[in-house]
This record gives structure tokens, sequence and C-alpha cells, in this order.
């Protein structure tokens, strides 16, 4: 299942209902106590832990915390009567939208230990008398309530609750269906939440103030874990020797107590000869080194924390394989400590994580490099206004224009050109031909190193914030740049040719649009051939490469589903489509030569708009 909203009511900062959409990849951005950390805390009460007393809003009445969640992507079939299986559909557990929410009310009145939640399922249900509450009854009553109602049983197998129920639920002429919320904690209905909890996602919480050395528990752990795996692997072994070994010394034990008897026989009957060994994994100890065999705990705080959040991702792995679903890696602050190259390492594992099928992260900054490397659709904007706290959903120009308020997200010093590029491929596969052609001595600047130097920035064009960032953008008299995909076949119009037109009347502006479909297309057939030899592109100019290259990857692959039964699902081909987008900007790009971007770029495109960038960079 895949989380898609979060509702959290009375949990510290949150008094009222607060909803919040949740992507693929989210990221929160506010000021301190602003309650991003409160958001990643909510979620961690819903999938592992109770909260404290002291964790109800102080400025709310109640003494409950209420926490839902809402999720796509469910099981298909849920067994709840031993071998027979139903669904969420026909036991009406999903809401208007065909989403099921699960809320979590924990009770924080009196003293002690909060207690584990109550359990809901908030759907559209059935709430006609004697209709609304089927899911809490044992067979037995289910039986008596269908003799009740005057439902007619012949043909249906009375030993199975989900029949009986679908039975019931038919002989109405009117199940009123509204909105409820169905308690999953009763006799009957707890059946159907233990079910639901086997296809929760994981949910693995990496908090920004955590200590970082290679014996902190979470880093442990995965290595315990590959331990006890090597010595299960070679249990019968090991236990043979064990038991040899206990065999010889309880050997010389026996012999030692005989020969004591003969010199004390008193003594020798208070003594029993007993031989134990410790269990095997206690046996062995693991620790990180690095270079010249410098402990992990010895290196910088930056190097230290990335280790541990890799180490945080291999246990929450480890534990979504045992459970065999997706997993919500949340993590704080992972610029912490983190050189900015660094920094641009984390956002592209990131979205490379969150374009894996069953992953989610979620994220939260205060640095101006990963709110402006991120998606527009991605942000969410927490602000305090009268005591409670308001999330503003980034897909608004006036959210985006607060986050670059608040962030400060376009310095000002040292910057000579704004680039403005269409995604985060795009700028990989820009970068990567730059320094292709600057390492092969032509005259055509290091993209990647003129960010590095912090003399060129990258610009988002996403969705509606393009008008946005360049009026943010003219005040500080620099050459702008901006390059459009085509998209669209002559001699049907460029995609974004009205935006192109407006800007190129701007001065210190210039807009191109590419004479191929998009940046893919400059990618050279031959070098993918090379691995995928069933790879359909001939290099024309409008075909798709993104999905002729997911296309080959899934024939060459071993999965047995057919890529039109894939096709059909349009959430998954997207998922295919930016996944071949992100390897082909990043693998094969690196695999083009000189030689193959000027056969397959015959207009020469590409060095023509590098070696403008070029000048302005010079500050020609």
């Amino acid at each position: 299942m895949r989380l898609r909203k979060l509702k959290i009511t009375n949990f510290r900062c949150y008094k009222d209902e607060v909803v919040i959409d949740i992507n693929d990849l989210t990221v929160f951005i506010g000021k301190n106590d602003s309650g991003k950390s409160s958001l990643f805390d909510a979620c961690d009460l819903f999938f592992n832990r109770v909260p404290e007393q002291d964790d109800v809003c102080v400025h709310g009445d109640e003494s409950t915390i209420k926490i839902a969640c809402v999720f796509d992507n469910l099981p298909a079939d849920i067994v709840i009567d031993e071998q027979h299986p139903t669904n969420l559909i026909a036991e009406y557990l999903l809401d208007q939208n065909g989403l099921l929410e699960i809320v979590k009310i924990f009770n924080c009145s009196g003293s002690g230990k909060v207690k584990a939640a109550n359990v809901y399922a908030r759907a559209i249900h059935p709430t006609a008398d004697k209709y609304n509450d089927l899911l809490t009854l044992t067979n037995t009553k289910l039986k008596q309530r269908a003799k009740e109602l005057g439902v007619d049983l012949s043909n249906v197998n009375q030993t199975i609750n989900t029949e009986l129920r679908c039975a019931i639920w038919s002989h109405a002429d009117d199940l009123h269906c509204q909105a409820i919320d169905i308690e999953l904690k009763s006799e009957a209905a707890e059946k159907i939440w233990e079910q639901l909890k086997k296809s929760l996602p994981v949910f693995a919480l990496f908090k920004s103030d955590r200590s970082s050395t290679d014996q902190d528990e979470e880093a442990q752990d995965p290595m315990k874990s590959a331990i006890k795996e090597a010595i299960k692997a070679q249990e019968t072994t090991l236990n043979a020797i064990a038991e040899r070994v206990k065999q010889e010394v309880q050997t010389i034990a026996d012999r030692t107590v005989e020969k004591i008897r003969e010199m004390s026989p008193e003594l020798a009957k208070q003594l029993k000869p007993r031989v134990s060994n410790k269990n095997w994994d206690s046996l062995f100890s693991v620790s990180l080194t690095g270079e010249h065999d410098i402990p992990i705990n010895k290196r910088g705080s930056g190097t230290r924390r990335l280790v541990l959040l890799n180490f945080f991702r291999a246990r929450a792995e480890k534990d979504a394989e045992g459970k065999d679903t997706g997993i919500i890696y949340a993590i704080e602050e992972p610029e912490t400590s983190q050189h900015p190259n660094n920094q641009k390492m984390l956002i592209e594992a990131f979205e490379d994580l969150a374009n894996q099928d069953g992953c989610q992260v979620l994220l939260t900054t205060h640095t101006p490099m990963l709110a402006r490397r991120f998606g527009q659709a991605s942000l969410r904007y927490l602000t305090q206004e009268n005591d409670r706290t308001v999330i503003h959903d980034g897909h608004t120009d006036e959210t985006l224009n607060e986050i670059m308020t608040s962030l400060g997200v376009l310095p000002d010093h040292n910057i000579r050109v704004f680039l403005g590029i269409e995604g985060r491929n795009d700028i990989i596969f820009l970068s990567t031909i730059s320094e292709i052609l600057n390492n092969a001595g032509e005259d055509v600047p290091n993209l990647k190193k003129s960010e590095d130097d912090g003399h060129l920035v990258f610009v988002p064009l996403g969705g509606s914030s393009l008008d946005l960032w360049v009026s943010r953008l003219e005040k500080f008299n620099r050459p702008e740049f901006y390059l459009m995909d085509r998209d669209n076949k002559p001699p049907e119009k460029p995609k974004y040719h009205a935006i192109a037109e407006e800007f190129g009347k701007r001065a210190n502006c210039t807009v191109w649009t590419t004479n191929r479909k998009e940046l893919e297309n400059y990618i050279h057939p031959d070098v993918i051939k090379k691995d995928y030899a069933h790879y359909a592109g001939a290099g024309e100019a409008f075909e798709d490469v993104p999905v002729l290259f997911a296309q080959a990857v899934h024939e060459a692959s071993e999965s047995k589903q057919s890529w039109i039964d894939v096709s059909a699902n349009v959430e998954k081909l997207s998922k295919k489509e930016s996944s071949a987008k992100r390897r082909l900007c990043t693998d094969y790009v690196l695999k083009m030569t000189p030689d193959l971007l000027s056969s397959i770029d015959t207009d020469n495109e590409i060095r023509t708009w590098l070696r403008v960038i070029g000048a302005a960079l010079q500050g020609c």
C-alpha cells in the first residue's frame, strides 16, 4: 500500500485536523518549530508506537490524539475467513475515492503509559439499521441476523462470514451508505485489521538529532542480522562442533570428579559436571573502518551521518523484505553536516529511491539548494498562523514565492548565469555532456564545475512556476538562458512556444527550444544497443526514447508480465518511464563521445547552446 494522505488532530502543534497530501517524494520546508518533525512523529505513531501524554496539543480541550492515513495501491484480496478471500470493496471499507483510510485514536487521559490505539476504517459503509454492524458479528450472529431479516441463505455457504454478509447486504432495498468510522478491534472485525497490517508499508524515521557512531543501535542491527544469517547458514556444522567439544569437555569433567572422589567422597557428592556454550552470534562483533583503518567513529560528522543514514536504509529494507511490502523513508534534514556536493548527491539518491516501486521518501530541509532542486509538486511549506500550523501545497505560485522569500533560495554572490531547464534529468544530461566535451578539449564550459563554483544556478521550470521564477530573477541583472523541449512534432508548434516567445522579449534572456522531441533524443542509439541489442530506437528526432528504452529493459528482464499489461497501469508506466529517463541521463549520456554527439546532433544544437552559455560565464 502507498500513503497518499496524512491527517493529524490534537497532536502537538496540530489542534484542528490538518490534511497533508503525500507524494512518492515529499519535501517539508519551514522555520524551526513550524511542525515539520511533528509530522514525522505522527507517522511514527501510526505505524510503530504510542504517544506520550504530553504529546496532546496544549491548545486543545480533548485528551485524545487522532492520526489517520489514507492509502492506495491496495491489496486485491484479503483473507478474513480461513481460506476464503474477500476484498475491501465487497466489505464496504473504502472511502468515496476508492481509497482506504485507517484512523488510530489514542486516549492520553489518566496517568501512566498511553495504551494502544483504537483502530477504525473511515469508509462509505451501510448505515441502515441491522445492516450497519455486520463486520462486528460472528458467524452465529450473522446467521441469526439473516433469519431475522428473512434473507434466503439456500445458496450461501453459511460457514463463510463473507458470503453471509454479502447475502444480507444484497437483501436490503437501501443500505443508506454514508461516511462512518468502523471499529476494527471488535471480535470479528479485528481479523480484517490483522490482514491489513500485513500490507502496510514499513515506516522508517531518521531523526536529525540522533547520534552517529558505528556502535549506534541503528548501525549495529544490520550487521548483527548479517552475523545471525551467516551463522544460520552454517548452523548444522557449528552445532556438530559444539556437541563434540561438549562431549570431550564433559568426559574430562567426569574424570576430574572421579579423582576428587578418591580423595574426598563428600566433596565429590556435591559436584555435578555441567557444560554450556554461548550463542554463536555473541562471539562476533562488527565495526567499520575506513582508509588507513581509521574507525568511522573518528571520521568527520558528515561522513558518520552519511554512513549511518545508509545503515538506516539497510535495516528498513530488511524489515520490508520480511513483510513483502513497501517502505516510507522519513529523513529529517539530510543535508546536516554535508558538503554541497554531498547534498546534490543525496538529492539524486532520494529521487532515485522515490522512483522505485514500493518506495516513498519524506524529507525536511532548511537548505536553499535542496528546496531549489526538488520539483514544485513535491514541496510543502509550513507556517505558524494564530497558534496553529498551516501547510501550503507547493503546486501554487503563492506558496513557491513564500518558500523563496523564507529560504532565500537564490543566492546573489558570484552568480554569472541562470540556466532554466525543465527537469532534474535534463540538468544531469546537459551537465554530463558539457563535461565530456570540455574534457575532450572543446571550447565549451563544464557546467558541473560552474555550478560547484557558484557561477551558474540551474532553475527548475516545472509546472506553473515558470513565470514566477523569471520575475524573481530580473532583479539580479544576470544573463538568463532557458532550454525547453519541443515535445510536439512539426508542423505543430513547440509545447512551450507561447512562453518562449514571451521570455524572448526580455533583456538578458535567451530562450532555446530543442529541434528534437526532448534531450534524450540526443543520445545516440548505438550506446544503448551495446547493452540492449533489441532496443528499437533508430535515432529519429521524435521517437519516444524513454518508452523504447523501458521496453528494451523489460524484454531483457526475467519478468513474466507483458509490457502491455504493465502499460495498462498508467502509474506503473509513468514510474518506468521516469526510471528510464534517469538511467538514460546518467548511465548512457556518460557513454557518449564528441563523435557520437556530432552524428546524432547534426544541427550542432548542444555545442551552440553551451558556447553561448560559456561566453556569458566568462563575462563576454
